[in-house]
């Protein structure tokens, strides 16, 4: 990959990812279906870390 950092919409786009995989839900079906989803995005997550860190964050 040419370029190692993020573009402000990947950014923003990393950012509502985590934020929905961190939502709160009442439905124990919806909840367990997430929960797997949640540990199998962990890994994917992880791997985004590299380029969050040099995400340009400053305008």
């Amino acid at each position: 990959m040419e370029n190692e950092k993020l573009a402000f919409h990947e950014t923003m786009e990393t950012h509502e990812i985590k934020n929905f995989k961190t939502i709160c839900c009442f439905d124990n079906d919806l909840k367990a279906l997430m929960e797997k989803d949640v540990q199998q995005s962990i890994v994917a997550i992880n791997g985004l870390k590299t380029f969050y860190d040099g995400a340009r964050t400053n305008f």
